[in-house]
Order: C-alpha cells, then structure tokens, then sequence
C-alpha cells in the first residue's frame, strides 16, 4: 500500500509474511498464493506491499538461479504485491516448535550473517518494483548479550562486517542504481537493546546505509518515549531505515493475581517474550515471560509490558491492555511532521499462532481477516496524520 506524504514523497505500508514461515522457496510461493493474495483481495487493493521473510534455503535458491529470481518477481507482480522491504531478522527455522534464543544466531560476529544479509539486499535490489529506487532490509541487532558481552574482540568484528556490508551496499547502489539500507531493530536481551544502545555502534560504522528499524513493540517493551528516542537518533544523525508497526503485551497492575493469570495465557514454548518494568532504580527485566509470572523475579509494584506481539486491532481482554498508544505515537512522529523520518513502514505481528488458544484464527481464512484489519487500522492510522493512500 501507497501513500502520498504532504512532502510529497511515497510512504509504502507492507506486512511481514514471517507470520507465514517458510523455509525454501516453495514455501514463498505457497505463501503469496495462500496468504498475501487473499489479504489484498480483502482491502480491495490491486497492489499490496509485503515485507518478505526469505529464510536462508529460499534466499540461496534465488540467489544461485537468477531465473527463479525472475520468475518470484513475475509471480509477484501478477498477484498484485510488491517488495520494498525483507526481514532480514530471523535466519532459519522460524516457524520451528522452539525458536526462543536461536533466533539471534547466526550473529553479527558471524560471517555468514554478513553474506546473507548481502545476498538480501542483492535480491531486494532484483525485486523492487520498476519505479521504486530505495529498498529496506531489518536485521539483528548485532547479537543476543551472551556471549557476545564477554568476548573483548566481539565489538570489533561485528562493527567490521558492518562496514563491509556498507561497502558492498555502496557497490550495489553503483552497479544496479537501486540504494538498499540496512536497519538494526534494537530489541530487549540484545546488545542493542533500545535505540540509546544503537547510537555508538552506529554512529562507530559511519555510514548512512547502516541505520535503525524501530520496531513500536520493542520500543514499548523497553518503556522507552518515542519523542525522546527519535529526537536523540536525529540529534546523532542515525537515521530510520524502517519501522515495523506492533504493539507489546501491556500489564498495568501485576501484583494481582487475576492478572498474573491472564499474562500466563500468554506464556508459550515458541518465542521469547522478555518482560520488563521501569522502576524508581531503572528497567529490570527477564528473559521470558514465564520467568516473570511464576516467581520473585520482577517488581510487581510497577507496569509489566511483555514482547508479545499482540494483533494491532484486537487489544487482549481486561485486566491485560496492549500498547497501541505508543505505537500511534510514534507514528505521528515518524511520518506526521513536515517530513517522513522513514518511508517504510511494516506491520508485523508474527505470533498469530501462538496467541492463546481462543484467540488463535482457527483458519487461513480468520487469519486473513485479521491481517486485512490491521493493515485496516494502519491505513487509518496514516490518513489522520494527513497521509493520502493512492491507488
């Protein structure tokens, strides 16, 4: 989905198809088939932006046959959806029983995360739309903060593959004239864990390919003010390559029993759902939300908000609320002002299936509709700020 900025630039609204993991390149094509086709055929679209999810077999496929790589573009094309921005993220087996913790690996002390990440922007420069010049791929936010804060070279290394990788960005932009960024999605538990953490390995690369995605959901998690957080990333000249639009699980009185109750209908064995609570002493904080609704581990005096990503339009029942206010607010201050911060906007809430079990689209068919109705609520979330969507 298009919109025409008062700037009168393009603001381009996708979801992430990692709700639909795949793993080869069969899996993608069963998923524009299954998923996003249906979606757009919902809104009443002929065009609908995705944020693909290429794991590492589908991209290598497409990376060693430059005829499937034109056969996934006409596909495409002919389903009416186009690609602006990959989630460069998750590297294999998202769609696992478990993912938890292996989702941060391979990390950026890795070279293999270096040479898929380049492979996706390769492929992202193949697969953007014919008057689209600037593509958008999320990543790791350099590693998970074990072991990586133990190793005195990890730093170094990671900062190195950075650079490299802008080198190469620079390269691609030269040969294809087709200019891909590159954004670290701070997320809790990570090295980077806020925007704060992003300035100094950031501004450390220097070089304007290498910016941020921020994603609502963890910024909310980590209880950071998006007016805050934004204006110390322009004051550092770190720009936003994309922002991903999600809201985290929000628990405002977690001493109750009833609450605690409601918050463990959440806890499930696939992803990690870190918990915190900003304190007089600070942000505290665990690595999954079993760990906070069965002991000690957590203050309960103050608000617990949970890396959950609850479905934009459908907030959890009471006593449990999401954080949408965070996420409309940072919105009004990514794209509402005279200029847009980003021009990539992404939908991504991936835990449809993980959501309890009465809350869960039982069918392809409820799942699509909820995907349309978050798409909805984005839509209009973006024409209150003045935004145009166009055909």
């Amino acid at each position: 989905m298009r919109f025409r900025h008062p700037d009168g630039s393009t603001v381009h609204l996708a979801y992430c198809t990692n709700v639909h993991p795949a793993e080869n390149l069969d899996g993608v094509r069963a998923q524009l088939r299954d998923h996003c086709e249906p979606v757009r055929r919902r809104l009443g679209r002929d065009r609908l932006g995705i944020g693909l999810w290429l794991a590492k077999d589908a991209a290598r496929a497409l990376t060693n046959d430059p005829s499937a790589l034109r056969s996934l573009r006409s596909e495409l094309e002919h389903r009416g959806l186009e690609v602006v921005t990959l989630n460069g993220f998750p590297y294999v087996g998202f769609g696992a029983q478990e993912v938890k913790y292996r989702v941060y690996t391979p990390d950026w002390t890795d070279p293999e995360r270096l040479a898929h990440t380049t492979d996706l922007a390769r492929l992202l420069a193949a697969l953007l739309p014919d008057d689209v010049t600037e593509g958008t791929i999320s990543t790791l936010p350099i590693a998970w903060r074990t072991p990586f804060a133990d190793d005195p070279t990890a730093a170094g290394t990671a900062q190195k593959a950075l650079v490299t990788l802008a080198q190469r960005l620079d390269a691609l932009a030269e040969l294809t004239g087709k200019s891909i960024r590159i954004g670290l999605e701070p997320e809790p538990g990570c090295t980077v864990e806020t925007t704060a953490d992003a300035i100094a390995p950031l501004t450390g690369v220097g070089h304007d390919r290498i910016g941020i995605c921020v994603d609502t959901c963890h910024l909310a998690t980590s209880f950071e003010d998006p007016d805050s957080a934004l204006d110390a990333l322009d004051a550092a000249g770190v720009h936003v390559a994309k922002a991903q639009l999600s809201a985290a699980l929000h628990a405002e009185h977690p001493h109750l029993p009833e609450v605690r109750s409601a918050l463990g209908a959440f806890a499930e064995p696939r992803f990690l759902h870190q918990t915190r609570t900003l304190t007089a002493a600070g942000l505290r904080g665990t690595d999954d939300l079993d760990e906070a609704v069965s002991g000690g581990a957590l203050p309960d005096s103050t608000p617990w908000r949970s890396h959950f990503h609850v479905p934009l339009h459908a907030p959890p029942a009471p006593p449990l609320t999401s954080t949408l206010p965070v996420l409309r607010s940072a919105l009004t201050r990514l794209v509402g002002g005279p200029q847009p911060l980003t021009r990539h906007l992404e939908v991504e809430t991936y835990t449809w299936q993980a959501l309890p079990a009465g809350l869960r689209p039982r069918t392809r068919s409820q799942l699509a509709d909820g995907i349309a109705a978050e798409l909805t609520l984005a839509r209009d979330l973006l024409t209150d700020l003045g935004l145009k969507e166009l055909p």
